[in-house]
């Protein structure tokens, strides 16, 4: 069994393979100058609208297989203890297999999983003072997008 932190120990093994340094002797080396400026921006939707995209595609995703998917892959022989089964879809649709939850519980955990991952993320970004935010709506045409990157940017 590997250690609790093997995803550390996996990347410290990394750095050293392509750098030829610990990672704390590579990290000590401080940052790397940028002879570039970079301009973030991103995009915005309603929270409504966004919750009903949410929405929308996992009932596609349904209708598209998902649930075929999963059952195959478990076929496989896959441990449904695998971290790639510890994501928003899959983790809801092997409690349906196991009959842990019906098949609207599951896809209701889905979409409710999926809007919390979604506010997470928005939470996170929001944060970061360096991002440009555009509601989606506002733009019509990309020639206005671009208008205002060049009128950020002078």
């Amino acid at each position: 069994m590997l250690p609790q932190n093997w995803k550390r120990i996996i990347r410290a093994l990394e750095v050293f393979y392509l750098t030829e340094k610990s990672i704390t002797g590579y990290y000590r080396t401080g940052k790397r100058s940028e002879d570039f400026e970079f301009i973030q921006f991103g995009l915005q939707l309603d929270r409504s609208e966004l919750y009903k995209n949410i929405n929308d595609r996992v009932d596609n995703m349904i209708a598209e297989g998902l649930i075929d998917e999963v059952s195959s892959i478990l076929a496989k022989g896959y441990d449904k203890k695998l971290n790639a089964f510890n994501t928003v879809g899959y983790k809801e649709i092997i409690s349906y297999l196991e009959e842990e939850v019906s098949l609207d519980e599951a896809i209701d955990l889905i979409k409710r999983n999926t809007r919390h991952f979604a506010k997470r993320q928005m939470t996170w970004f929001k944060k970061d003072t360096r991002i440009k935010w555009f509601n989606i709506h506002e733009f019509t045409q990309l020639d206005k997008i671009a208008g205002e990157i060049l009128r950020i940017l002078k």
